[in-house]
C-alpha cells in the first residue's frame, strides 16, 4: 500500500509492504493512517492476537534500549559533575553541562530529522548510541567534560526524532497517550536509577571499591571516582546498543531526504510554521517547550536547593532529584491510565498548581521541622528529609501528569502535519531552545550569587503565567475554531 503525507513545503510518498513479519509493527502506518477508532483489516494468515504480539515485542524492545541509553547519559551528567569539582571547577559552569549537552537539538534540528527519516529508525538509534559512546569515553580520557558532554548531547538530539518517531510509525492515534505514558514513564525511571546510580558512583565507598579493580601490568590511567564511574556507564550504553539490533523495521519507508543544508534549513522552518500555526500543535509546542526548560533547570536548583537549605553534598542531592523523578513516573503513568488523547487538553490546570506548589520549595529549610528522626522499616530519617521527599514527589506528578497528554496530543499532530522525523525534530529544538536560555539564565543568576529562594519563587511565578496564557490562548482556539474537533484526524492527503 502506499500513503501520501503532506509534510510542510512539500508532498512526500510513504511507501510500506501491506504487512509485516511477525517479528514487526504489523499494520502500524495502515493504524496510524486510519481514522480514531477505525479497525485494521486482518490479513488471514495472522491472527488478532499474533499483530498484537509482534507489535508489542517491537515496542518494548525500543523501550528498553531508550531506558538505558538514557540512564547512561543521566548517570553521566552526576559523574560529569563530580569530574568538574575535581577540576576545581567554578559553580557557574555547572549548569553549563546540560546547556552544552541540549546545544546540538537546537544547532542540528533543521537536520536529525530529515537523519531519522533516512534508514529505519532502529538502525539511526543504533549509530546515534555510539556517538554517546564515544564522548563517554573521550570523557574519561582527558577532553573537558564541558565539550566531552557536548558530543554525548549530538548523540542524544538525533536519537531523539528517531526514538519517539518510531512511535507514530508503529501505533494509531488512539494509543499514543499510552505508549507517552510507558516511555515517559521508563525514561523518568532512567532518570531515578541513573541518578542514583551517578551518585552510587562517585561516593566514597563504592569509588574506592571500583578504583580497587585494576588489570595486572596495565595502567588505565583511571585515578579518579568520576573516572571509575564512567567505565561503569559505558557498560550501559553498550548494554542499550545490544537492544538496538534487535529493534524490528516497522517498514515505514519515506522518500529519499534533502542533502542541500540550505533547502534543508528552508524545509525545516515550514515544519516550524506548519506546527505553530496549528491550534492544537501551538497549545501542546507551548506546553513542551515549557516543561523542558522547567525540568533542566530544576535539576540544578534541586542540587543547590539540598545544599544551601538542608545541608546535603551531591551524591545525596542526586537522591532529591530521583524523588522527583519518581513523582514524574507516577504522574505520567497515571495519564496514561486516566487520559485518552481527546481529553488530553483537560490536564493544562496542573501546569499552574505546579508553578505554585515549586514556589513553596523556597520557604523550606531543615530548620522548618522540629528535629525529629522517624524509623522506616528499620531505617532512621529525619523529619524534614521525609517531607522534603514527599513535596519532590509531588511536584513531579503533577508535572508528569501533564506533559505527558501534550506530548502524545503534540506527536499526534506532528503526524497529521508533518512527517515523523521532521515533526520530533520541530518540538526538540523548540523545546532545547527553552532549555538553552533557562539554564543560560541559571547560571548568570548563581554567577551573580542571587540566593537560591529568590530564583525558586522566579521560576515558579514564571511557570503560573505561562500556563495561564496558554489555557487562555486554548480557550480561544476552542471558541473561533472548534480546536477540539481536531483531535484524532488522519494524517493530511
Amino acid at each position: 500500500m502506499s500513503m501520501t503525507v503532506r509534510t510542510a513545503g512539500r508532498r512526500a510518498k510513504v511507501t510500506q509492504p501491506t504487512q509485516f513479519d511477525k517479528g514487526g509493527a504489523t499494520g502500524s502506518l495502515q493504524a496510524a493512517a486510519l481514522p480514531a477508532g477505525a479497525l485494521l483489516p486482518a490479513h488471514p494468515a495472522i491472527r488478532d492476537g499474533d499483530k498484537v504480539q509482534g507489535m508489542k515485542k517491537g515496542f518494548y524492545t525500543i523501550m528498553a534500549a531508550q531506558f538505558f541509553s538514557s540512564l547512561a547519559d543521566n548517570a553521566l551528567l552526576i559523574a560529569a559533575i563530580a569530574l568538574l569539582t575535581e577540576l576545581h571547577s567554578p559553580q557557574w559552569m555547572t549548569p553549563l553541562l546540560k546547556l552544552f549537552f541540549v546545544l546540538s537539538y537546537v544547532v542540528l534540528a533543521a537536520f536529525v530529522g530529515a537523519f531519522a527519516d533516512s534508514m529505519p529508525k532502529g538502525k539511526v538509534m543504533l549509530i546515534t548510541n555510539a556517538i554517546k559512546i564515544a564522548g563517554c569515553a573521550i570523557m574519561m580520557f582527558g577532553l573537558h567534560p564541558l565539550l566531552a558532554y557536548g558530543i554525548v548531547g549530538f548523540g542524544a538530539a538525533a536519537y531523539s526524532p528517531a526514538k519517539y518517531g518510531i512511535l507514530t510509525e508503529l501505533l494509531p492515534p488512539e494509543k499514543l497517550v499510552m505508549a507517552n505514558g510507558w516511555i515517559e514513564g521508563l525514561t523518568v525511571g532512567s532518570i531515578i536509577l541513573g541518578t542514583v546510580v551517578g551518585g552510587a558512583l562517585i561516593s566514597v565507598h563504592l569509588s574506592s571499591i571500583l578504583l580497587r579493580l585494576d588489570l595486572p601490568y596495565i595502567d588505565t590511567g583511571i585515578n579518579t571516582p568520576a573516572e571509575a564511574a564512567m567505565v561503569v556507564i559505558m557498560v550501559f550504553y553498550f548494554i542499550a546498543a545490544l537492544f538496538n539490533f534487535f529493534i524490528p523495521d516497522t517498514g515505514a519507508r519515506y522518500p529519499q531526504q534533502e542533502k542541500n543544508p540550505i533547502k534543508l534549513i528552508a524545509e525545516f522552518g515550514d515544519c516550524f510554521i506548519a506546527l505553530w500555526r496549528d491550534k492544537l500543535g501551538q497549545i501542546s509546542l507551548a506546553v513542551t517547550t515549557l516543561f523542558w526548560g522547567v525540568g533542566a533547570t530544576l535539576q540544578f536548583i534541586v542540587l543547590k536547593w539540598a545544599e544551601k537549605s538542608l545541608g546535603l553534598n551531591l551524591s545525596q542531592g542526586a537522591l532529591l532529584q530521583a524523588v522527583v523523578a519518581v513523582g514524574v513516573a507516577v504522574g505520567a503513568i497515571a495519564a496514561a491510565a486516566r487520559i485518552p488523547l481527546r481529553r488530553s487538553l483537560s490536564v493544562l490546570p496542573f501546569g499552574v498548581a505546579m508553578g505554585a506548589t515549586v514556589m513553596l520549595m523556597a520557604f523550606y529549610t531543615k530548620d522548618t521541622m522540629p528535629a525529629v528522626t522517624l524509623d522506616f522499616f528499620g531505617m532512621a530519617m529525619p523529619l524534614h528529609m521525609a517531607i522534603a521527599y514527599v513535596f519532590l514527589a509531588i511536584v513531579g506528578a503533577m508535572s508528569g501528569y501533564f506533559v505527558v497528554p501534550m506530548n502524545a496530543l503534540l506527536q499526534h499532530r506532528g503526524h497529521v502535519l508533518l512527517s515523523a522525523g521532521h515533526s520530533i525534530a520541530v518540538q526538540n529544538f523548540n523545546e532545547n531552545v527553552s532549555v538553552l536560555l533557562m539554564l543560560c539564565l541559571y547560571a548568570l543568576l548563581i554567577k551573580l550569587n542571587v540566593p537560591i529562594g529568590f530564583v525558586i519563587v522566579a521560576l515558579g511565578l514564571f511557570i503560573c503565567a505561562t500556563m495561564a496564557l496558554v489555557m487562555r490562548l486554548h480557550k480561544h482556539n476552542v471558541k473561533v475554531y472548534n480546536s477540539l474537533a481536531m483531535i484524532g484526524e488522519d494524517k493530511h492527503h
